[in-house]
């Protein structure tokens, strides 16, 4: 069974696509340019009456010229009155607010305690805490979950003389902002493999946040 070829389309049909095509192509730029200049006259044109008499004669040829330039100085000065309400205007009244808050009773204890919280497990300070790790405390048989912080030996563990010891912090439930620093030696440290963000969520919730176990590697 032969199958009959496709009609070719007609010169006319060709020169329609081509010309679709064309416009396809040319209409973002053209969008593009016209809303541009818009931008510009707007800005730059509403600004224009300021330094008209101050540009020289031989220069006045080109106003699209110096439109652009007032844009481009208008720009920068809302970008630089943005960064100065952001880091001026902002810490100012941020401050304000915080101290505010913390007088009034009862809410800026609360306000407090959220705020060391988030300090101290913020993501500047995760960084000190490389691995969950369970350590046998306030007594043998008594286990809890802490958080390594170093294994260098500085002169504390030195004088010690008891061998490697690494530094473990132990948080406080519910308020982890406080804690006890033990130097104990790496045989009595169990490392976990569950990460700081879930070693976190269960010392807050004071155990009631179980993270689930990972599974396990698969064999070689």
């Amino acid at each position: 069974m032969q199958v009959e070829p496709l009609p070719r389309p007609s010169r006319l049909v060709a020169c329609r696509n081509a010309f679709l095509s064309g416009v396809l192509l040319l209409a973002p730029l053209v969008v593009t340019v016209w809303a541009f200049r818009k931008v510009v006259d707007l800005v730059g044109g509403s600004f224009r009456p300021l330094y008209e008499g101050l540009i020289p004669r031989a220069l006045e040829g080109a106003p699209l010229l110096w439109d652009l330039l007032a844009t481009a100085v208008v720009v920068v000065l809302v970008t630089l009155f943005g960064f100065f309400s952001n880091y001026v205007l902002g810490k100012f009244f941020w401050a304000l607010a915080e101290r505010t808050i913390q007088r009034i009773p009862g809410v800026g204890a609360v306000y407090n305690a959220v705020r060391q919280i988030v300090a101290t497990f913020g993501s500047q300070n995760r960084n000190l805490f490389s691995q969950v790790v369970l350590v046998q405390y306030p007594r043998p048989g008594c286990w809890t979950i802490g958080f390594l912080t170093n294994r260098a030996q500085a002169e504390p563990q030195r004088r010690a003389g008891a061998g490697e010891l690494w530094t473990v912090f132990v948080p406080t439930t519910p308020n982890p902002t406080s804690g006890f620093l033990l130097m104990l030696p790496r045989a009595e440290i169990v490392e976990l493999e569950m990460s700081v963000g879930d070693g976190m969520k269960m010392i807050l919730s004071g155990g009631a946040v179980t993270p689930p176990e990972p599974a396990p590697a698969p064999a070689p």
